[in-house]
């Protein structure tokens, strides 16, 4: 599990406090959420990719995250700036 802090100016918190009931709630939903639809991607990555050269599927979603990021189908979005940053 891991923890993460925001820090919002007094109108940033505002503007939040009029677009959402409960800002806590929405950002946590928010971030939630996008992490949900890199999941899908990666796993769906990962599948193709295993089909495709015959390799055995992890099980699970954890072990197929992991899989991916192990056999190089996907790299962090850091990664792939800095590789973009080398050419």
């Amino acid at each position: 599990m891991k923890d993460y802090t925001i820090s919002l100016t007094d109108s940033e918190n505002k503007a939040l406090e009029y677009a959402a009931f409960d800002s806590s709630e929405w950002i946590d939903n928010a971030v939630k959420n996008r992490c949900r639809i890199a999941m899908e991607e990666i796993i769906s990555l990962n599948t193709k990719h295993c089909n495709e050269n015959s390799i055995a599927i992890a099980v699970g979603v954890d072990a197929q995250i992991s899989q991916a990021f192990d056999l190089g189908v996907v790299k962090k979005a850091s990664e792939i700036a800095e590789d973009i940053a080398e050419k």
